[in-house]
């Protein structure tokens, strides 16, 4: 059965980028019912990565399911490694805790893991090689692609607008930091009670908000509350600015909240135990 407690619900777009203030982060939440997301405004006017750490440990007791836009883990189960010739463990929570001790950027980030890694395992421009060799993949990821959700992206290729590297590595080090205080699926059971986070794709919420391919990004209020509409949410409050960051927060929140007790969604029939352990994967690809 699919855990049945959550009445608030969280989502997160996410930033990998250098700095301490990043504003390529916003935060959404929403409460059972059909009243819209609304934006939780920052301490500081900007978040931080490890203000959005703090601001989850405080909730852990919660009923909230938080949904991050950012990969978990590498791939592991193709190629048997993480960085295959490198030494590094073998099970995703050991994996975070090698990348923190060996990342000191500030605010979480993890750039000078990857720069130290360029042309061996990471591809962040001409000089690095043939970009084909970088692009390795997780099950689900080649379970989103069947399903017709967009070709995928990977955690290797570390250069052009759409690429997602640099923020999960940023985001594999705060889940390492949040440790145990809240469960992470897969790696850890759906709770009982209390808060849970899990991977999420925006694109995913687009497409279900009837979004097509290739216009899933939402810059102005008519737009947002049509999509909204179709997730069974009412109109949002307007908001002063309207940012690819801000909306896909606001809908992926109505998204979740509509999809949280899909049981298909926490137990698909593709996620093993081993790619449970490894490379986690993303909620609502069934």
């Amino acid at each position: 059965m699919p855990p049945a407690h959550f009445t608030r619900f969280a989502a997160i777009d996410w930033s990998g980028a250098k700095g301490a203030r990043h504003p390529g982060i916003a935060l959404a939440v929403c409460e059972a019912g059909d009243h819209a997301p609304t934006l939780i405004e920052p301490p500081h006017k900007i978040w931080s990565r490890g203000e959005i750490l703090r601001w989850l440990r405080a909730r852990a007791n919660e009923p909230l399911l938080v949904g991050f836009d950012f990969s978990f883990a590498p791939p592991h189960v193709l190629r048997g490694s993480y960085l295959p010739g490198e030494a590094t463990p073998d099970t995703a929570r050991a994996f975070w805790a090698y990348l923190d001790a060996r990342t000191p950027d500030a605010d979480l980030g993890a750039a000078s893991f990857l720069e130290a890694r360029r042309g061996t395992h990471f591809y962040l421009g001409a000089v690095d090689g043939t970009k084909a060799d970088f692009l390795h993949f997780r099950r689900c990821e080649a379970h989103a692609n069947a399903a017709g959700f967009g070709k995928p992206s990977t955690v290797y290729d570390a250069i052009g607008a759409a690429q997602v590297a640099k923020a999960s590595f940023a985001g594999m080090r705060l889940l390492h930091h949040l440790g145990h205080d809240v469960p992470v699926w897969p790696f850890d059971a759906a709770p009982k009670s209390g808060a849970c986070v899990v991977e999420i794709y925006t694109t995913i919420a687009a497409r279900a908000a009837g979004l097509r391919k290739g216009l899933s990004k939402l810059r102005d209020a008519d737009t947002l509350d049509a999509a909204l509409t179709e997730l069974g949410s009412q109109p949002h409050a307007p908001l002063a600015r309207y940012t690819d960051h801000a909306t896909d927060a606001i809908l992926t929140a109505a998204w979740l909240r509509a999809n949280a007790v899909r049981a298909e969604l926490w137990h698909p029939p593709a996620l093993t135990p081993h790619i449970a352990r490894t490379e986690g994967w993303t909620f609502g690809i069934s």
